[in-house]
């Protein structure tokens, strides 16, 4: 199944095809007011600021999300959260803040909640970002409309991009890097989904995909346009993809150019995964090592 661009409209409902996974977004219609005429909001409106505020209190606790996968597989995108998000640009002061010696002048203050979260020094996260309970932040970052589901881990110099969402029992090995995706307010962010485990040093960015029990090797780059063949049957799966529970590594096919033959990236399933092996990693680093891949 291809990458869904599925919006909720103003009243709430799905703009297109497609389930939303709350039936309608939790966000103050205001919002939509406000993003017809944001082109004259200013820090100097007091009750746009404070609705605004209140949209992003509620990305940050979880309680509305910018996007998330819904019933019927597609990723179904609120685009009221992602609005409020680019409006409190608008209407936030700059102002200095301070973690230990460091000090910060941003628009953006760092997020102060996390409920039943481990956060080891170093971890950054934006105001507007949800981190659910049980999850561990390593010395990482994550951005301003990410959500991170309880159980996952955001390993050491890992980054988060604003709006990327991140399911349960996730592991995002050392250095990987989820791309923001802002703007324009429907864009799909990139969405990592449950039991998935993405290796060290990957990038996946533009709105990629990364599905259910999948495992993406060490060093893969992924994006909304990245060819994703089978190893065995030569198959090509959905551009910008990692099917379910595939074993999945990043790799090359020869193309023809006036120039010459020249590798071009991809993204090579070596096998799919029986259930029972979603949450062995063991069994992962087994089937990478058969192919001369380290894990992460």
């Amino acid at each position: 199944m291809s990458i869904s661009n599925t919006s909720l409209d103003a009243a709430g409902g799905a703009a297109s095809s497609g389930t939303s996974p709350s039936g309608a977004s939790p966000i103050d219609p205001v919002i939509d007011d406000l993003w017809d005429r944001r082109g004259e909001l200013t820090p100097d409106d007091a009750d746009a600021r404070k609705s605004i505020v209140a949209a992003i209190d509620a990305i940050d606790a979880g309680e509305a999300r910018v996007a998330a996968v819904a019933a019927d597989g597609s990723v179904v995108v609120d685009e009221r959260a992602k609005r409020a998000i680019l409006l409190s640009f608008k209407v936030l002061d700059m102002v200095e803040s301070s973690a230990g010696d460091f000090r910060y002048h941003d628009r953006v203050p760092l997020k102060t909640r996390f409920d039943g979260v481990r956060v080891v020094p170093g971890a950054i996260v934006r105001w507007g970002a949800y981190i659910a309970p049980g999850t561990i932040l390593m010395p990482s970052y994550t951005n301003i409309g990410g959500y991170v589901g309880t159980g996952s881990m955001v390993d050491t110099w890992a980054t988060v991009g604003s709006c990327a969402q991140v399911g349960e029992r996730v592991h995002l090995s050392g250095g990987v890097g989820l791309g923001g995706v802002l703007e324009p307010p429907n864009a799909v962010p990139v969405v990592v989904e449950d039991d998935a485990f993405v290796g060290s040093r990957c990038m996946v960015v533009d709105g990629a995909r990364v599905r259910r029990g999948a495992k993406l090797g060490a060093g893969a780059i992924l994006t909304a346009s990245t060819h994703v063949f089978d190893a065995t049957t030569g198959e090509e799966y959905p551009r910008g993809e990692i099917p379910e529970r595939a074993v999945a590594v990043g790799s090359t096919r020869i193309r023809s150019f006036p120039a010459g033959d020249f590798g071009m990236p991809c993204i090579l399933v070596l096998r799919t995964l029986a259930e029972g092996e979603i949450h062995d990693k063991l069994a992962l680093n087994d089937v990478l090592r058969e192919h001369g891949v380290a894990g992460g």
